[in-house]
């Protein structure tokens, strides 16, 4: 066997021979959205191609250039799948490969690699393929005649900064696209109460679940009408898009808009049921609800639950609880004609009332498939309380406790209201 072919076959067999570090296979800890530096020490490639003299050719040129490189070769898209990991610094693909329509393996390639930089690699006749690989997303192209050593280095090199330049400015453009976002979502889902003089204190979380979003399903509102009651209710539309952050401020706004006209009770959650039904984008869609009306005197509450978690009341002395509910209406849009009974609750003189959506207590606990549950959300709560935390900084802190215990962020949205009287 003749010296490149002894080559040839070494490339085929990654670590026989060979001089350099064995290629990881384990994905190294990097930022997900950012590629890898372009290294100092050492360069790792993917060839991607048909001839492993291609994989021969381009190690020899940075070699001879004084470059170190690792060289990785797939000969389809599948090994481009098992060889791919994080610390690739670049993607160089043959643009001529046989078999496949124009441009297709690139496609594929680009779906499978979004955050790596890609070379495409053509024959000295066909320029144009490589100008039309840099439109579909490639960051350079290269003729297989003119695979020089520094100039290799160089144009891998611009590759990679390229692609993270690219990346860079889209987070950018993501990031103020989001800003707006939460500017819309502060102004719907996040409304000021109208409180004044009432004599409570007041304090809301909200985190959306939709992963590097700020749109959530669930909304609240906390009014207080003429005659002195204090209408708080609290909401959770299913669902994280911002379709049903729309119907969540659809809700919300039907939702004051029918108090301050002296609608209440079963009456106002009826007519919301109609106007879910009515702006839904489809009959899937549900929303459960939980409204409480505090007297004027704040010493009583009439509660409705429509498929809703029952608030947490903490009073003077004792350890926080669940209000007592023994049953429920259906969620709003579940069932046609649904019944919402009223249940009066005994508050007290000094309590605090907390509503809060689903997302709080579907958390998980350990590395079981356990649940924080009501339960376990009334322990975080009472240590929080003999802590002395109170209002904002109690909510904040029992977030931060719920997703300790979940070992990561929650996944779903999470929304908290906090009504503190004396």
């Amino acid at each position: 066997m003749t010296s490149p072919e002894r080559e040839i076959e070494r490339l085929r067999t990654p670590g026989l021979g060979s001089p350099l570090p064995a290629v990881p296979r384990q994905r190294q800890e990097e930022p997900a959205s950012v590629p890898a530096q372009f290294p100092q020490d050492c360069l790792t490639l993917l060839v991607v191609g048909d001839d492993p003299q291609d994989a021969f050719t381009v190690e020899q040129a940075l070699a001879a250039a004084g470059t170190r490189v690792r060289i990785r070769r797939a000969r389809n898209l599948t090994e481009v799948g098992r060889l791919l990991t994080d610390d690739v610094n670049c993607i160089m693909l043959d643009l001529d490969l046989p078999g496949r329509q124009e441009l297709e393996t690139l496609h594929e390639v680009l779906r499978l690699a979004p955050r790596t930089a890609v070379l495409g690699i053509t024959g000295e006749a066909d320029t144009g393929r490589g100008a039309e690989a840099v439109r579909i997303g490639a960051q350079d192209y290269l003729v297989k005649g003119e695979l020089g050593g520094s100039w290799l280095t160089r144009a891998i090199r611009y590759a990679v900064e390229r692609k993270r330049a690219d990346i860079s400015q889209r987070q950018l453009a993501e990031s103020r696209l989001r800003a707006r976002e939460n500017a819309r979502l502060e102004r719907g889902l996040l409304p000021n109460p109208l409180l004044g003089g009432a004599g409570l204190s007041f304090a809301a979380r909200y985190r959306p679940g939709r992963s590097r979003s700020l749109l959530g399903g669930d909304f609240y509102d906390t009014v207080r009408s003429p005659d002195g009651t204090v209408h708080a209710m609290i909401g959770d539309v299913c669902g994280h898009g911002p379709d049903e952050a729309a119907l969540g401020v659809e809700l919300r706004i039907a939702w004051r808009a029918l108090t301050f006209a002296g609608i209440g009770g079963e009456e106002l959650l009826t007519t919301l049921q109609q106007v879910l039904e009515a702006e839904r984008p489809d009959d899937e869609i549900f929303a459960t609800l939980c409204a409480v009306d505090i007297a004027p005197d704040a010493r009583s509450a009439d509660l409705y639950l429509a498929g809703h978690p029952v608030p947490l009341v903490s009073r003077a002395g004792s350890a926080p609880e669940l209000l007592p509910y023994e049953e429920g209406g259906p969620a709003l849009g579940l069932l046609p004609g649904g019944h919402w009974p009223r249940r009066r609750v005994e508050l007290g003189d000094a309590w605090s009332l907390m509503l809060y959506t689903d997302g709080l207590i579907e958390g998980r606990v350990g590395e079981g498939s356990a649940r924080l549950g009501q339960d376990g959300m009334v322990d975080v709560i009472g240590r929080l309380l003999r802590e002395g935390l109170s209002g904002q900084h109690l909510l904040d802190a029992a977030l931060v406790e719920v997703e300790r215990l979940n070992e990561g962020v929650l996944t779903d949205d999470v929304a908290m209201v906090l009504l503190d009287r004396g």
